[in-house]
């Protein structure tokens, strides 16, 4: 027997209708076994009523929560209540308990509203908003919708009654306008939900903003607008020919913003009150929502073939015909792999008290990208003065590193090694060291 308590293990002494709370738990976690009989630490305590209880108790869970765990006599007079997990809520006395660790915590507020439509099998999305009536449609936003749609669901798209379509898309539930509705294809969402808008921002440092502008529409109109918005007021373009086609590339890629934008808008927690946010600073880019990852999708696997688990699934599937995303979980893997083809890091995905975020870097040779490869502070700020004054020689490396000439001939044989610095000269005084800025270096990381 388990000799502390845990997500699914509970002690208890003896028996109290207040432990229902923890039945309640249980059931609407991932399960879990109390015994009866024994101190929180698992030592064994020594049980009275042993037969009554065994009969109270199952009855007592029956009456009250409405569920009938297997309740058994284990050895040393120790009653076990396993208690399996249960699609529907359960609650107790009208409230709603879900285990975290080893304690028991009542839900409350926007946790439990998400609980309770998440046992419904709903999504938020997919609730119907009676407040709004076929007026607040944008009939331009569906037309556009179908010719992007024509490929991937042809058949459906030739309905020329918009109504008939919305309905065979899974947007009108008897004859009444859903959510995702309203936001893919409303004339103003915000009139509904005004949490529902896009602000970007240019930030000097994380409290010195230049210019701000916010985003409204439906999500189709709000992905164009703040891509447009991005493109021509607050990224740069540099120009490239191959043969006679001029390219105009933007300092982050295109796609890879699109992809990012589309996963905020589709992705995003559309009950909070908090708005997307994107922060253009001098040397990175973020993108930032309300939601937080599926627990079978850690954010750690992003950067890998994982499983697509929308939050909002309406939104993910008329967004998926409109062929602006896959189905397949890639979406965050173009994100890495256009970044990379163009010379950038690595982006970041960081989900952190409710929040995800995407950062976007400028340059492959920030603080951020060469702590990740492994370089000492001595090497950071080499190629911090290096990126200033264009080269650095071992004898201004002792010096503004404070250091001696073995060490910062290691730190610089590394640093060309590593494809970060360019050696110009071969011995002497008159050896300088450059950035490297040929693509080969991209990939290069510090053997521990």
């Amino acid at each position: 027997m388990a000799n502390k308590e845990s997500q699914t293990v509970e002690y208890k002494q003896n028996w109290h209708n207040e432990y229902l709370k923890v039945v309640s738990a249980f059931a609407n976690s991932s399960g879990g076994v109390l015994y009866i009989g024994l101190d929180d630490r698992g030592k064994f305590f020594g049980l009275k009523n042993v037969k009554k209880l065994l009969e109270d108790i199952p009855n007592t869970i029956r009456n009250k929560l409405g569920i009938i765990p297997s309740v058994e006599l284990e050895k040393k007079d120790i009653i076990k209540v396993t208690v399996a997990p249960y699609s529907v809520p359960i609650s107790y006395n009208g409230k709603y308990y879900l285990r975290s660790g080893s304690t028991v915590q009542e839900l409350q507020g926007k946790a439990l509203a998400d609980f309770l439509m998440k046992k419904s099998g709903s999504t938020w999305d997919d609730i119907v908003e009676e407040r709004a009536g076929f007026s607040e449609i944008d009939n331009d936003s569906i037309e556009k919708f179908k010719r992007y749609a024509v490929d991937r669901i042809p058949s459906i798209i030739k309905e020329t009654d918009n109504a008939i379509l919305l309905q065979k898309l899974n947007l009108i539930d008897e004859g009444v306008l859903k959510r995702a509705l309203v936001l893919l294809f409303g004339n103003d969402p915000q009139k509904f939900y005004r949490q529902s808008v896009v602000r970007i921002g240019k930030f000097v440092s994380d409290t010195d903003i230049q210019t701000t502008d916010i985003v409204k529409g439906n999500l189709f109109a709000q992905l164009e607008s703040a891509l447009e918005i991005l493109r021509t007021k607050y990224l740069l373009s540099k120009i490239k020919y191959e043969g006679i086609h001029r390219r105009d590339i933007l300092e982050y890629p295109y796609e890879a913003l699109r992809e990012a934008i589309i996963n905020a808008l589709i992705h995003r927690d559309y009950s909070g009150t908090s708005q997307i946010q994107i922060r253009v600073y001098p040397d990175k880019l973020m993108i930032m929502n309300e939601g937080k990852l599926p627990p079978e999708v850690p954010v750690e696997k992003l950067k890998t073939n994982h499983l697509s688990i929308p939050r909002n699934t309406l939104l993910a599937e008329i967004f998926y015909y409109a062929g602006f995303i896959e189905s397949w979980g890639h979406g965050t893997i173009k994100i890495v792999d256009n970044c990379i083809e163009q010379g950038l890091p690595e982006p970041d995905f960081v989900e952190e008290n409710g929040v995800m975020t995407v950062t976007f870097y400028k340059d492959k040779l920030n603080e951020e990208n060469l702590k990740k490869l492994g370089l000492n502070d001595r090497q950071i700020k080499a190629v911090m003065y290096v990126k200033e004054k264009g080269e650095i020689t071992n004898q201004e490396y002792q010096v503004i590193c404070e250091t001696s000439n073995r060490t910062a001939t290691r730190d610089l044989t590394e640093l060309v090694s590593l494809k970060i610095f360019q050696q110009i000269g071969t011995t002497g005084k008159g050896t300088k060291y450059v950035l490297r800025r040929h693509k080969d270096a991209k990939g290069a990381t510090k053997t521990p």
